[in-house]
């Protein structure tokens, strides 16, 4: 499938690694639909990009009629959705026990609500539409990109929440590639690790060099807009299916 050709919802699309994505397939000539809580940076960002590329629907990933309603927007605006790239998210970090008292269930429950539940939401809607799309040269009807993390695999100290939520996006990527192969529907992941997103904003200069010094090469944070250059290689490579990218440079996250 070609970026040009596609017409993208993005949820998380407001800021980071979504916003990158977003502003990477209008710039190929394809469409965009930002899904997100954040309606300032949502708004801003179709200014920028122009009402005839780009759309913005605040919306829930959690939430199944927000989302129903976003793709119902996505497709009225542009006729169709052929590309899916789950970026929404969150992960505040939160020890088991923290002096000696338990962490509190309804956070963990919040993390893996967003994080998995959230991605699983948009993924069955969006499929549910993506079915009725014509296929084409290739047989292809659509595809869905979820965003893992690293931490799926090297969780750290206080990320019990976020590597589970995380882990549970790398382990249903397979399955829903299987199962929708039939419909000519890929399904992919990417495993990010240390990006400058929204998360590092607050910490100071040093800190953030510390942290990318931390990446064997090169030694840096990631930037979003490479995030949204394996986007497009996963879009135009027909046969990415089923798999999780690593895209982290060589980086193995330690206990803490």
């Amino acid at each position: 499938m070609e970026l040009n050709q596609s017409v993208a919802v993005v949820t998380g699309g407001a800021s980071g690694l979504g916003e990158a994505t977003v502003k990477h397939v209008v710039e190929h000539g394809g469409k965009a639909v930002i899904l997100d809580m954040n309606e300032a940076n949502g708004a801003a960002l179709v200014e920028q990009l122009g009402h005839e590329h780009v759309i913005f629907v605040k919306a829930d990933v959690t939430n199944e009629e927000e989302i129903t309603h976003a793709l119902d927007q996505a497709i009225e605006a542009f006729g169709k959705v052929n590309l899916v790239v789950n970026c929404a998210g969150i992960g505040t970090p939160k020890k088991v026990l923290s002096k000696g008292k338990a962490t509190s269930l309804s956070e963990y429950n919040k993390v893996i609500q967003v994080n998995l539940v959230g991605t699983f939401n948009v993924i069955r809607l969006a499929a549910e539409r993506m079915v009725s799309n014509e296929v084409n040269e290739k047989g292809e009807r659509g595809v869905i990109i979820s965003t893992a993390s690293v931490a799926a695999f090297e969780g750290q100290i206080g990320q019990a929440a976020y590597s589970a939520s995380k882990g549970g996006v790398v382990a249903m990527t397979l399955p829903i590639a299987r199962e929708l192969a039939k419909d000519g529907i890929r399904v992919m992941a990417i495993a990010p690790g240390l990006f400058e997103t929204p998360m590092f904003n607050t910490l100071p200069e040093a800190a953030r060099v510390a942290l990318g010094a931390m990446t064997p090469f090169p030694s840096r944070l990631g930037r979003p807009q490479e995030y949204a250059q394996l986007v497009q290689a996963i879009v135009e490579n027909s046969m990415l299916n089923g798999e999780v990218i690593r895209l982290d440079g060589a980086i193995r996250m330690q206990p803490k």
